[in-house]
């Protein structure tokens, strides 16, 4: 699976952003799909997982209810919508792809090569 992450930019606090990652290979509509984000001088996190079949979401406690994921395996493609960003959301989203039930990123076997999230205060 090959991956490709877009959609960062920089916005203000409050605002929303749409991450999009489109991939390539035949097991993209079976793996479950992660987002997870590194900020500068912080270890990578992760942010939210969807599930192969898009039935079952995870997030990390500090984006609940502010992030959502979705999929369309139709169009080999997993999209996170980011809505009232805050300055700390500020970092580089990666997209991931793992066949394990995981929220780990060690578990996850292919990675998109990121894009930059500015939240401005």
């Amino acid at each position: 699976v090959q991956l490709q992450a877009f959609g960062g930019g920089l916005v203000q606090s409050g605002g929303s952003l749409r991450l999009s990652c489109a991939a390539s290979g035949r097991t993209f509509s079976s793996s479950r799909m992660g987002w997870f984000r590194q900020a500068p001088g912080k270890e990578r996190e992760f942010v939210a997982a969807i599930s192969w079949s898009g039935s079952r979401t995870y997030y990390a406690d500090s984006v609940k209810g502010r992030f959502t994921s979705s999929r369309d395996n139709a169009k080999n493609t997993v999209y996170l919508q980011m809505n009232n960003l805050k300055p700390e959301d500020t970092a580089i989203y990666y997209c991931a792809a793992t066949q394990r039930n995981s929220i780990t990123p060690g578990d996850y076997d292919y990675w998109g090569q990121g894009t930059q999230v500015t939240v401005s205060s």
